[in-house]
């Protein structure tokens, strides 16, 4: 599930002004696992209830490569389900201290039609940037860069019609709820977003 996503580099400026921080992403129509994804973190990141309310929150850019492999795994890595994260061990330590929003202008799912299969884009309905839900490894297996899983979620009605997983999409307003808060809070997060969020358009 969501092994593409479209990054269009209009959405930069709208990201830094949101973020308060420089972000650059390069317009990629096509970004592929073992790509490299430019991500957000937080400098204050994962305080939990030891964050002071009165901090002014700050942000910056985290390039990563999309995708791990385990020394278990035979395959790469490019997603966690957030029904799992924060119990099996792979994930659990990174959800409670990496952390990351990937800002995105959509992705892509695949659906059998006619014999054929058909791709699809799905984008925000006022072609706003989304915010993919992350978690990021550093100096893992001796890689000179951070490694990143997106996470995944039970679709909406409207995205269940093309694949049985969706990303997890964090909306704007929790955005600093999805880093300051500890992990035990992060549940209401992993629902998916309601469908009028998004436009599915025939690639």
């Amino acid at each position: 599930m969501c092994g593409r996503m479209n990054i269009e580099s209009k959405h930069s400026k709208i990201i830094s002004d949101f973020f308060g921080c420089n972000f650059s992403a390069p317009a990629n129509n096509n970004l592929s696992p073992g790509q490299n994804v430019a991500t957000l973190i937080s400098n204050d990141a994962n305080k939990g209830e030891n964050h002071d309310s009165n901090e002014q929150i700050s942000y910056q850019q985290l390039d990563a490569n999309w995708g791990m492999q385990p020394s278990w795994s035979k395959r790469l890595l490019i997603n966690a389900q957030s029904e799992t994260v924060l119990t099996k061990n792979t994930f659990k330590a990174a959800i409670k201290t990496h952390r990351c929003l990937i800002p995105c202008s959509g992705w892509y799912e695949w659906r059998t039609e006619g014999g054929k299969k058909q791709k699809y884009l799905f984008s925000h309905v006022n072609e706003e940037p989304f915010l993919m839900a992350g978690i990021y490894y550093q100096h893992l297996s001796q890689k000179p860069s951070p490694q990143l899983l997106t996470l995944t979620t039970e679709p909406n009605a409207k995205c269940a019609d093309y694949h049985q997983r969706m990303p997890v999409i964090i909306l704007p307003q929790y955005r600093d709820f999805w880093f300051q808060s500890s992990a035990e809070q992060l549940a209401p997060l992993f629902l998916a977003i309601d469908e009028s969020y998004i436009k599915v358009t025939a690639a």
